[in-house]
């Protein structure tokens, strides 16, 4: 594959690439590259971590080494349980991402408290405290911490810890939402001091909940990679979604993000009397048809759930499998 078709991979439906000279220069350099994303095991896989298990498959076809992080000392210091409630989460975590479309045999799943807990690890924290401030730490957390207005100091060591995550598995790219972003920032800026290179970072749009607002698994507003056919439909057809408007409509979100990214076309199945099946090769078709209110939102609604269930139908029989 060319560069320029694996920038177009790697580029595909991010927010922003900090930065594009420093990825345009570990692609040229022939080089095999090395890219992660860290996941806290809590809850529900849900298609917000689906946005990131995209990009680590563009990432595989566009030739990169892939190293999946079960951040269980992560989720303890953010009070998401107990460790032996973490791990089996985090084993349930696994077999979702490969379920999902991730190729196992090119993908290393690393379980953080494997290396976090020995002694060179250990004292890189301790270097990297010395280093930033409370005020950087905490901000880093502002998106991401369990408990913003009165943090543990738990949640104060797990950005620096995050940002050696990202020196200690020898990774070239970091990839995450974009809510990761002040955590990336503080390992762009603190990691040289320590001796390690400054890694790339792939931030992807973080997913709207089905209801317009934040996703939130107190609010139930996101779909599950286990949900049911029915559950699937249900939820869409109840989905927030303004006729002609674009920017905060999670329908339009799943279009762009999951379905698109997976199907070389997508149909949308309309009755005779309102016009018929309409066809579209690419999002921005789709796209403008719905701005122009030549597509009705139920219509797009339907079908996107449709598209959808082929995709977790696919995943839902995996983990049945295992």
């Amino acid at each position: 594959m060319d560069l320029e078709s694996r920038l177009h991979l790697i580029r595909r439906n991010l927010e922003e690439v900090v930065t594009e000279e420093d990825l345009v220069s570990a692609l040229s350099s022939g080089k095999k590259l090395r890219a992660y994303v860290g996941y806290e095991p809590s809850g529900e896989i849900h298609l917000g971590h689906v946005m990131t298990v995209n990009k680590l498959m563009d990432l595989q076809n566009a030739g990169i080494d892939i190293v999946v992080l079960l951040a269980d000392v992560h989720a303890y210091l953010n009070e998401k349980g107990d460790f032996d409630e973490i791990r089996e989460i985090a084993e349930y975590n696994r077999r979702a991402f490969i379920a999902l479309g991730l190729e196992e045999s090119k993908v290393e799943f690393v379980l953080g408290s494997d290396f976090q807990l020995e002694r060179d690890y250990i004292l890189d924290v301790l270097k990297m405290a010395r280093i930033t401030t409370l005020k950087r730490a905490r901000r880093s957390m502002d998106e991401v911490s369990r408990r913003k207005e009165d943090p543990m100091v738990s949640q104060m060591v797990y950005p620096l810890m995050q940002a050696l995550d990202i020196a200690h598995l020898r990774v070239d790219l970091a990839v995450g939402g974009i809510d990761q972003r002040k955590i990336h920032m503080l390992a762009r800026e603190n990691l040289p001091r320590l001796g390690y290179p400054s890694p790339i970072c792939l931030h992807t749009p973080i997913l709207l909940g089905l209801d317009g607002e934040k996703m939130s698994s107190s609010k139930g507003n996101y779909i599950s990679v286990r949900d049911s056919e029915e559950d699937v439909r249900r939820k869409i057809r109840k989905a927030f979604c303004p006729e002609k408007q674009i920017e905060n409509n999670p329908v339009i979100q799943i279009a762009q993000y999951h379905i698109f990214p997976r199907f070389e076309k997508v149909v949308i199945e309309r009755d005779e009397r309102f016009g018929g099946d309409v066809e579209y090769l690419s999002f921005e078709e789709l796209r403008k048809d719905y701005m122009e209110g030549k597509l009705h939102p139920m219509d797009l609604k339907m079908s996107i759930a449709n598209y959808l269930n082929k995709i977790l139908d696919n995943t839902r029989k995996k983990l049945n499998q295992t």
